[in-house]
């Protein structure tokens, strides 16, 4: 068995920083209190704003409209990502008032409700690199699918054979079912509603050549039944963890410990051939 291990951290820069976008509409004095990142999905703009830049959130949405002229609706979060269902509060400051998308990537299309499913743009080359390491007639059981951006990419850059896809949010599902109709992938992408340890106890046990864990929150806990999921003979876990790393400290290094010491403590052979930071994200 290969656990392949990896790390979400502290945010990524984007190409386009906010303050550069607002240099020529804000102070200086006022710059100094606008976060960098944003996200893109679809038609939508998703900012987060301190109480100082929020005085000139009309400025900061036109701002980020003249540049993206695809985006119809600028939402700011008012609320870090909670709860089981890792969703965020949003409210519309600029154009059309919703929070639904058709975000486009890698030749594939998803609706979202950035709302009441979680979603993120910033996975986008990870996505791809899983993609391209699934091998001709894999099963892949997706623990974690969301609306189902890893298994639609999976299957369409790839020659697996199907992907279970689970998840406990039935928006998230809904939407998912919907992608699998876009994108064609009938009877290849499986989006299944309810938790992954009572689905794969009693439906997909011994059945997969590769398990994703794509939540961090709950990785380490779920691990065993990602055990339970894979081929008596073995496969690879896409394993994913936060983990907080001083000055001194290798991240990849910390995660490594922890999965080889959960494993152990299951007497699984295994092998960590790989670790990366996928991305930062804040200390909170």
């Amino acid at each position: 068995m290969f656990p392949d291990a990896y790390i979400f951290m502290v945010q990524e820069r984007l190409k386009r920083r906010l303050k550069r976008i607002c240099a020529e509409f804000l102070p200086q004095n006022v710059l100094v209190y606008i976060y960098n990142s944003y996200d893109i999905v679809g038609d939508l703009a998703i900012l987060r704003l301190t109480d100082m830049s929020r005085k000139y959130v009309s400025v900061i949405a036109e701002a980020v409209m003249n540049v993206h002229k695809n985006v119809r609706t600028v939402l700011v979060q008012t609320g870090p990502i909670r709860g089981g269902f890792r969703l965020r509060k949003l409210e519309c400051v600029a154009g059309e008032n919703k929070t639904t998308a058709v975000h486009r990537e890698s030749g594939c299309a998803f609706f979202v409700d950035v709302e009441k499913c979680y979603f993120s743009p910033r996975l986008s080359h990870e996505r791809m690199r899983i993609a391209k390491q699934v091998e001709n007639g894999e099963i892949v059981v997706n623990m974690f699918a969301g609306v189902g951006c890893f298994s639609i990419i999976i299957i369409r850059q790839s020659n697996a054979h199907k992907v279970y896809s689970i998840d406990t949010n039935p928006t998230a599902v809904q939407s998912m079912r919907e992608n699998v109709r876009m994108n064609r992938v009938y009877g290849k992408v499986a989006p299944m509603l309810g938790d992954a340890r009572e689905i794969i106890e009693k439906r997909l046990r011994h059945v997969a050549d590769r398990v994703l864990m794509p939540l961090p929150e709950k990785a380490h806990e779920y691990l065993p039944y990602a055990l339970l999921a894979l081929k008596k003979t073995g496969g690879w876990i896409h394993y994913y963890d936060f983990e907080h790393a001083g000055k001194s400290e290798n991240p990849t290094a910390k995660v490594h410990s922890k999965v080889a010491e959960r494993l152990e403590s299951l007497t699984v052979k295994f092998e960590i051939p790989f670790g990366r930071v996928v991305r930062t994200t804040g200390p909170n």
